[in-house]
């Protein structure tokens, strides 16, 4: 795990160069998830045979910069893409478009999208028999979308077992705490009463990351609500509603690169 965690450092180092390099917004939501995709992309999901992959869907898509640097990290993006990001003619938007580069998925930006569209591709699969996985990674505001519970509704009667969706529970959404503006808790008691399998974890480690995927769900689909920190790994930016929009200028990146190395 020692090796995911270097892994981890590296993405985000790189996360703070992107959001320097464009002035784009949404640092603190990236590097928040960090961890759960470095496990997804490095130890959980099957990449190759690529026609046969599994699917990684960001539902909450203004995390992006997360999604880009984890790809490049694996050798899916060039750096001459991931260069373009968030710039005038470039190559990658702030939100996600399937049609920019291998990887990207699903186009996604409006929250609540993602989910279902994830729980379509994982009820195909199913249905033609093949043994691919789909995983989504949505955002703890964006659990208070009406969409998500249609589609939690929908997923538990189907019984898909090759879906599972991690809800990136760092209590910031873009006005102010989740839990005070549309309170949704008690959270895995409510995912458990419309059929899930339940788990909540703690988002930064790794290796509980990793038990939760493997773990059985007897059946049903699984949602991990991963409690993590906004701008984790930069204690400035750590829990920081400001950095869902503030920009990295020179002062800000340079100190950041310090405490990551």
């Amino acid at each position: 795990m020692d090796d995911l965690k270097l892994i981890a450092k590296e993405i985000r180092k790189t996360i703070v160069n992107l959001a320097h390099n464009s002035k784009g917004p949404h640092i603190g939501s990236a590097l928040s998830c960090v961890d759960v995709l470095t496990t997804l992309y490095f130890n959980v999901m099957r990449l190759d045979p690529w026609d046969k992959r599994d699917i990684f869907i960001l539902s909450k898509a203004h995390a992006a910069m997360a999604l880009y640097s984890v790809l490049f990290a694996r050798g899916i993006l060039g750096e001459r893409v991931l260069e373009g990001y968030y710039k005038n003619d470039g190559t990658l938007p702030a939100h996600l478009d399937r049609f920019t580069a291998k990887g990207i998925e699903v186009s996604a930006g409006s929250l609540g999208h993602g989910f279902n569209i994830g729980l379509g591709m994982a009820f195909g699969f199913k249905k033609s028999g093949v043994d691919q996985k789909v995983y989504v990674l949505i955002g703890d505001g964006e659990s208070q979308e009406g969409s998500v519970w249609e589609g939690a509704l929908f997923g538990s009667k189907l019984g898909l077992n090759n879906f599972a969706v991690v809800m990136d529970y760092n209590n910031l959404q873009g006005y102010g705490r989740a839990r005070e503006i549309c309170s949704f808790e008690p959270i895995k008691l409510k995912w458990e009463a419309f059929g899930w399998h339940a788990i909540e974890i703690d988002g930064h480690d790794i290796c509980a990351i990793r038990e939760a995927f493997g773990e059985d769900s007897s059946g049903k689909p699984k949602i991990i609500i991963a409690h993590t920190t906004k701008g984790k790994g930069v204690s400035f930016m750590e829990d920081q509603l400001t950095w869902h929009y503030y920009v990295v200028t020179d002062e800000h990146k340079k100190k950041a690169l310090e405490e990551l190395r």
